[in-house]
């Protein structure tokens, strides 16, 4: 099995502050978490600062009580001449518990110059990373 291009791997805790009024990871912070995963993803790909260009959806599939760990994995499904498709995966981890996932989400990311303007992503690099 091959791993997909720029695999990330962050943890988060809920804690109370990232809590709604039901105890429950309020979907604002899930968001956040999911954004930041993608970020780091597309970054690492890139080697340069990207941006977020737009989010194709995200899916909040079950309550992450306070107190569960977020495991968030996030991979680049896609890369243009400055933009990836970055897919993200949230599980929540307890112990004794079994981790199920839990949130989701497919961003769309753009690196960028200084100026903050669209800059082309080497593809000789990712041609070495992923050849054999």
């Amino acid at each position: 099995m091959t791993t997909p291009l720029a695999t990330i791997e962050l943890r988060e805790l809920v804690l109370p502050a990232h809590a709604n009024h039901h105890g429950t990871l309020f979907a604002g912070h899930g968001l956040q978490f999911l954004a930041k995963a993608a970020f780091l993803a597309a970054r690492g790909l890139a080697r340069r600062e990207v941006v977020m260009a737009g989010v194709t959806g995200v899916e909040f599939a079950a309550p992450i009580p306070v107190g569960y760990q977020l495991t968030l994995r996030g991979w680049v499904s896609r890369v243009g001449r400055s933009s990836m498709t970055v897919c993200v995966a949230g599980l929540a981890v307890r112990a004794n518990v079994p981790s199920e996932e839990v949130l989701k989400g497919v961003f769309e990311m753009v690196a960028v110059d200084a100026a903050g303007r669209p800059a082309a992503i080497d593809h000789a690099y990712l041609n070495q990373e992923t050849t054999p």
